[in-house]
């Protein structure tokens, strides 16, 4: 399949979406699953999904990484970082130190 070219998909409910890419995600679910408020609604959906796919949904849980960890999940990119630092900034939280 040509990359380039974009084809009709429809989604288990029904939404319709063109797509260049043989990866299945339904924009449109995606954005539904995407939180209103808290950190991970300030975050890309990969981003975010890497984030809950390792379980980590709270600030706390998220300062118990080191930014080096949180950057070897797939879908973490350089950024997110910012992001991810101000919010446990504003709990008065850190990312955990280096070993």
């Amino acid at each position: 399949m040509n990359n380039s070219q974009k084809t009709l998909r429809v989604c288990e409910k029904g939404h319709r979406y063109y797509k260049s890419s043989d990866c299945p995600t339904c924009p449109t679910c995606e954005q539904e699953l995407k939180p209103d408020t808290g950190f991970l609604s300030l975050l890309s959906n990969p981003a975010r999904q890497a984030l809950e796919h390792e379980g980590i949904t709270t600030l706390q849980k998220l300062s118990s990484f080191t930014e080096r960890e949180i950057l070897r999940l797939h879908g973490m990119g350089p950024r997110s970082m910012p992001i991810l630092r101000d919010a446990l900034q504003s709990q008065g939280l850190l990312f955990k130190p280096k070993n």
